[in-house]
């Protein structure tokens, strides 16, 4: 009889160990969803913030035409559309252009203030160049741990 309320007892103390663990699941769940769902507003907002001021000259020959929040699976990415203007894919030296971009690229994501939100939240930086003829030069992709 004693060995039947344990057993009792025991299975009570397990469904309220799994109720709670099911109530804590849910509730963050619920909480990390709203974050996530403030964050992606957040982002939102100020990337069309940044195409308000589109096109723009960021540097000489640089110009940052838009921003865009690409969809891709499982990943977190804003994407940089750029024009280098006093370049032509056909008489370029894309590998080295693109070199020292990437480098310039990864020394600025690192200390700018304005990506703060992205680094925070482990977005990609997507920039894609074009020649002033409007032809695709090449893509850079930088990752959250590279540029925290």
């Amino acid at each position: 009889m004693q060995e039947k309320q344990s057993k009792r007892k025991q299975n009570i103390i397990l469904l309220i160990v799994i109720g709670v663990a099911l109530a804590l699941a849910i509730f963050f769940q619920f909480y990390l969803s709203e974050d996530a769902d403030e964050i992606k507003t957040e982002v939102t907002e100020l990337v069309t913030k940044y195409n308000k001021n589109c096109p723009l000259t960021i540097q000489e020959g640089i110009r940052l035409d838009s921003v865009s929040l690409p969809l891709l699976p499982d990943e977190r990415a804003v994407q940089y559309n750029l024009t280098l203007m006093n370049v032509e894919k056909e008489t370029a030296e894309i590998n080295i252009i693109r070199t020292e971009i990437e480098k310039s690229i990864l020394s600025t994501a690192k200390a700018n203030p304005g990506l703060q939100v992205f680094r925070d939240n482990d977005y990609s930086l997507i920039y894609n160049y074009k020649d002033k003829k409007n032809v695709f030069l090449f893509s850079i992709k930088i990752l959250p741990d590279q540029y925290k």
